[in-house]
């Protein structure tokens, strides 16, 4: 029963994003309609777009699975944060301004923006370089929990899985481009409503009923507590739960993909609803799936623990969660997931080829590229980029053991929110930034990030290097904190002592909040 309702779910879902794709494809014939929707995206796309692009199966499988099992319900502060400083924040803060001035810089991607805010081809092209590196692993980590899912449902190979969500993610994307990945984009986001909010209803009607599973939470053993440890206000470790909160919201103000999103705001009206759109949605889909995963504990009999180290796969938690529930909920998951996962991928694939396209092979071009030469290498930058994770995917999976993979998956959320985000955020805010400080702040987080990597890799014993930096780079985690930290640090100190950009040329691209429309457009949209 449940293989029939899951293959009758996927067929529908598949033929419908396909044909979205095909739909869409008179809105993709040039670099602004492919890349940005020509600018005119409405509120619902445009906050459900950032949502799905937010939240993928990682959070659902792995990051429900690892943080509910260490913290308990407590766990659910990571998911509100997502909402309130990941997503109501961001879109407060960055938001209307990002839209005003890249379009006043006629820019398109992230790494256009620090070319022309700081008058920089350098800063440009490292940029590009930057994110070609860190989110082909991110996009790669998109794949992590389908395989456990899938395999509660159907008897078939990883890489047949991975191969289906690539090439129709493919499709659609290379079909519509950005347009084709907004509308996917708000029907994933629907599914995923509604299904995390049935799995929840499901999972605690199964544990008979919120305060039962509560008691039954509050009886498991922790150490260094004498009870209720999981089922506490703050779990057994708050300060390792606040730099989880930090990372997995404050990040998001350095992503490419993410704020990307705001570029192609349409109107005013839009960003206003598309705050609170925006909100709500991370409340229900990320609050929900940590609070589901702090319950994993009272699933301890089912999920699959590692014998050399005793300790539980976090992949396997969720999925033990889910293996009691009705056929139903479980056909509703696995399309769940896999929505989460497309909606995420799809994203960070058009970032990926459009960063690449217009920031490095353009400009290394002698003669002029066309819009409708551009679009096409895009599409083909899509297809490769879409290939390389896919490969990663398999052979990560295939090899347990090559744990160079897993560990570039855990320090590119760092790595390009601590390069990106006070460069982003201080470049649109305040005038004295300078372009010294932004390339240091580049080589802050990478070298964080690749330090993580080498710690990890190599086992490093930081014991004698002292208390500090050995709780830093304890996990990426923490380093990816201090990498974001640090650069809000390092952009206003570097810049007190380098070169300033030209007073009146800086003048002339903050004017562009001061034109006035009903009241200065800082405050409203044309």
């Amino acid at each position: 029963m449940t293989v029939v309702l899951s293959s009758v779910l996927l067929i529908i879902f598949f033929a419908v994003m396909i044909g979205v794709g095909i739909y869409t494809r008179k809105n993709a014939t040039d670099v602004n309609g492919f890349v940005l929707g020509g600018r005119s995206v409405g509120p619902w796309l445009t906050a459900f777009a950032f949502g799905t692009s937010y939240f993928s199966a990682v959070i659902f499988v792995g990051y429900a699975g690892q943080f509910g099992w260490l913290y308990g319900t407590s766990a659910t502060w990571a998911g509100l944060g997502n909402a309130f400083i990941g997503s109501l924040l961001a879109w407060k803060i960055l938001g209307r301004r990002t839209r005003i001035m890249t379009q006043s810089l006629d820019t398109k991607t992230m790494p256009d923006y620090f070319g022309k805010r700081f008058e920089s081809k350098g800063l440009k092209i490292a940029a590009s370089v930057i994110i070609f590196i860190f989110l082909i692993p991110y996009t790669a980590s998109l794949y992590n929990g389908l395989s456990s899912l899938f395999g509660l449902v159907f008897d078939m190979p990883y890489w047949v899985v991975i191969a289906v969500m690539a090439v129709l993610t493919g499709i659609y994307v290379i079909f519509g481009g950005y347009m084709a990945t907004a509308i996917n984009d708000f029907i994933q986001g629907i599914i995923m409503l509604i299904g995390i909010t049935a799995v929840i209803l499901a999972v605690l009607k199964d544990n008979g009923g919120l305060l039962s599973a509560m008691q039954a939470l509050s009886a498991v053993e922790c150490e260094g507590w004498s009870g209720g440890a999981y089922s506490s206000f703050l779990g057994p470790d708050p300060l390792a739960l606040a730099f989880v909160v930090i990372l997995t919201s404050l990040g998001t103000w350095g992503l490419p993909q993410m704020v990307g999103k705001f570029y192609a705001i349409k109107s005013e009206k839009d960003i206003h609803k598309g705050t609170i759109i925006s909100t709500i949605f991370a409340i229900i889909v990320a609050g929900g799936c940590y609070f589901l995963g702090g319950f994993g504990r009272l699933y301890a009999d089912k999920i699959t623990y590692n014998e050399a180290t005793g300790k539980p796969l976090f992949d396997t938690i969720v999925p033990a969660m889910l293996s009691t529930l009705p056929s139903v909920i479980i056909a509703v998951v696995i399309v769940l997931v896999l929505s989460a996962s497309m909606s995420t991928l799809s994203s960070l694939v058009l970032t990926s080829s459009s960063t690449f396209t217009l920031d490095v092979i353009k400009p290394s071009m002698k003669d002029e590229m066309t819009e409708k030469k551009q679009v096409s290498i895009m599409r083909v930058f899509i297809v490769f980029f879409i290939i390389i994770s896919a490969i990663i995917a398999v052979i990560k999976d295939a090899n347990p053991s090559v744990t160079f993979i897993a560990q570039m998956m855990g320090v590119s959320w760092g790595a390009l929110a601590g390069s990106f985000l006070a460069p982003f955020l201080y470049g649109l805010y305040w005038k004295g930034a300078t372009k010294a400080s932004v390339a240091v702040c580049y080589v802050w987080g990478c070298a964080i990030g690749i330090l993580q990597m080498i710690i990890s890799l190599c086992k490093i014993d930081l014991s004698g290097c002292g208390v500090i930096i050995g709780y830093i780079f304890k996990s990426s985690i923490n380093s990816g904190v201090v990498a974001m930290v640090g650069g809000l640090i390092i952009i206003p100190l570097v810049s007190l002592f380098t070169k300033k950009q030209d007073e009146k040329v800086v003048d002339e691209m903050f004017e562009c909040f001061e034109h006035k429309v009903s009241v200065a457009q800082k405050e409203a949209l044309d």
